[in-house]
């Protein structure tokens, strides 16, 4: 496996594998990073659709990437998802993905139109004093020392950030500003949250930096997450013949550790050019690493009906293992009942089968850097149907849209500045579901402190009612108080969710803490998703999800075409220098204060610079 970029291996078609017919594929879970390596089986390593098995512990796929109407309880979705242009291999692979309500056409071609027609922006960012606008007017507010503190941060080397939490770096200069705001709200960021990550965010999306305020850097897709990615993906498996096992939990996988060396795989490849073989190099490995031979040789599964079975495996037998879960523990309350809490972890989910496998190999990862602190990791979410034609004009003052138009509507999160739960909420375009009536909206709201008092109802939102939480919306968005209730109550349908692991993946880690895609000396088998380590890339993205996949495939069954690297608009000087002109707010560097000899300094760099093309660089970009 290697990396590759332009359309030379973009548009190639690789060879089938050799004896790749005698194989089969065994994949644990259905969210997004499993269904890629599926789909990846099936169009590039061209395996037969019969020998490709997947299990899923609930009763319907997608992981994370869910969206359902639930009889009794009403529509939910427990999050969402915004792309960028530059997902690589999510766009690699949804060219190939017919569409659902037109199979001529492709997933990619869908959402490239739709996009192009209806651009994505935001007309209201955030909100305060009862649906007012916050007045950030796009405006970053960092000040002098907040941005080179941003600085710092982003040229640490990334061994000096292992474990450390992102206030070792910023204080309140940062965290008091319209970019924390922004930030923390639309990656769901925690103060104690990890360094390294931060870090790795702001490199990964230098190029959107200047669309953070207003989203105009992001795109959606028509419907909710499920119906517009992942059933896609699941027809398209099915008309491959893939075997799909529901209800089934993976209790455990087992290796055998040792006899010999294992696969000697290249950490670079003949199809990549100088630069990304200097750039592969460079990446760094699990120090738990070792080149033993591991191989799994057995899968132990519970059945639907309670029957515990166990797969037995040959070294032609592929295994895709999704490890740990940001959604694993979820509960769900409703109009009626505030959402459960339930942290314990048990036999038959991610995070159980993740410490039983991570016990037989240290490369195999460390769970509970994620997962052993649920309070660190949860926040709550809720999906709000509005039922008529009551609340809708409430919304379209804040975002200054008719939500009813099919179109864009808030164009992202609008954050409530003074939420004591700092509630943000969402309205993608509307109907979010095929089969929602016309004249009900469905809109997402999460808290990122779900355990501090509501300001409206004065609880946490960790023990309202769906119609409790529909109250504090309300309330936040200034509807009056006297019709608060009634609306809530008569108007509105509400289903909170709990989730306790939900950015457990952000927790302060260390090099090894996940394992690697293909571990070194590993014979058959792969991790999958947002805790398995591929570098660069960044987690909480659906890239992430579906780079591990394609990663697993390629490497696995010796797909001879490059995995797309990376964007590398941390490596385009354009973008740094739009990048820090944008931080702030448009000054330009020699706005910043200085002291006499540095002023003289700078005066004397400037002068040299401008007889040269740097000079006209850093004059075209605002720098100076």
């Amino acid at each position: 496996m290697y990396y590759s970029s332009g359309n030379y291996e973009a548009f190639a078609r690789p060879k089938k594998p050799t004896g790749i017919d005698h194989k089969s594929a065994h994949i644990i879970g259905t969210g997004l990073a499993a269904l890629s390596a599926a789909c990846y089986l099936v169009r590039d390593a061209r395996m037969p659709g019969e020998n490709i098995h997947i299990y899923e512990k609930d009763p319907v796929p997608g992981g994370a990437c869910d969206g359902l109407n639930i009889p009794g309880t009403g529509y939910v979705m427990r999050g969402g998802r915004e792309m960028d242009n530059h997902f690589e291999v999510m766009w690699d692979l949804f060219r190939s993905i017919p569409s659902i309500e037109n199979p001529d056409v492709s997933v990619l071609d869908e959402y490239y139109w739709l996009n192009k027609e209806d651009p994505n922006y935001s007309l209201c960012r955030a909100t305060k004093d009862r649906g007012r606008d916050a007045g950030t007017e796009g405006k970053f507010g960092l000040s002098d020392k907040a941005s080179m503190q941003i600085m710092k941060l982003f040229f640490t080397p990334d061994e000096d950030l292992y474990d450390k939490p992102i206030t070792d770096f910023f204080d309140d200069e940062v965290l008091n500003s319209n970019f924390w705001m922004y930030w923390r709200t639309m990656f769901a960021f925690e103060n104690w949250h990890s360094a390294l990550e931060m870090k790795l965010y702001i490199k990964r999306f230098i190029h959107h930096i200047g669309g953070l305020p207003d989203f105009s850097a992001l795109r959606f897709t028509r419907y909710n997450q499920y119906e517009s990615m992942i059933l896609p993906m699941v027809e398209y498996l099915k008309k491959a013949g893939v075997d799909f096992h529901y209800n089934t939990k993976v209790e455990n996988v087992e290796f055998e550790i040792g006899g010999g060396v294992g696969p000697k795989r290249a950490v670079t490849g003949t199809g990549q050019d100088t630069i990304q073989k200097i750039q592969q190099a460079q990446f760094a490995r699990n120090p738990y690493s070792s080149p033993t031979r591991k191989t799994a040789k057995r899968i132990v599964l519970t059945e639907a009906d309670g029957t515990m079975r166990a797969v037995d495996l040959t070294e032609d037998d592929f295994v895709f293992i999704t490890n740990g879960g940001c959604v694993e523990n979820s509960t769900m309350g409703s109009q009626t009942e505030p959402a459960g809490w339930n942290p314990d972890i048990k036999p038959g989910g991610g995070w159980d089968m993740w410490r039983r496998i991570a016990k037989q190999d240290p490369s195999f990862g460390h769970p509970d850097t994620f997962c052993s602190d649920p309070q660190a990791t949860k926040w709550m979410s809720a999906t709000v149907t509005t039922l008529d034609g009551e609340i809708p004009p409430y919304i379209q003052k804040i975002c200054k849209r008719d939500p009813f138009t099919g179109h864009v509507v808030t164009g992202g999160i609008v954050t409530c500045t003074d939420s004591n739960w700092l509630m943000s909420w969402t309205l993608n375009r509307q109907q979010q579901f095929r089969d929602q009536p016309k004249n009900e909206l469905c809109v997402w709201v999460y808290g990122l402190f779900p355990d501090k008092p509501g300001n409206y109802v004065k609880k946490p939102m960790t023990e309202c009612t769906g119609e409790e939480i529909c109250e504090e919306w309300l309330w936040q968005m200034g509807v009056p108080e006297d019709r608060i209730h009634e609306l809530a109550h008569d108007h509105a349908n509400t289903v909170p969710v709990m989730m306790p692991y939900i950015t457990a993946f952000f927790m302060p880690r260390a090099a090894g803490d996940r394992p690697d895609v293909v571990p070194d000396g590993a014979v058959n088998f792969a991790f999958l998703g947002q805790f398995a380590e591929t570098p660069r890339d960044t987690i909480f993205t659906t890239e992430y999800s579906m780079r591990t996949g394609m990663e697993a495939v390629y490497t696995l069954a010796g797909v001879d075409r490059g995995v797309p690297e990376v964007w590398g608009s941390v490596y385009d000087v354009r973008n740094l220098l739009n990048a820090t002109v944008k931080l702030r707010d448009g000054a330009p560097v020699t706005d910043m204060k200085l002291n006499l000899v540095e002023k003289a300094v700078l005066a004397k760099v400037l002068k040299k610079l401008d007889a040269t093309d740097i000079g006209k660089l850093l004059r075209e970009y605002g720098v100076i």
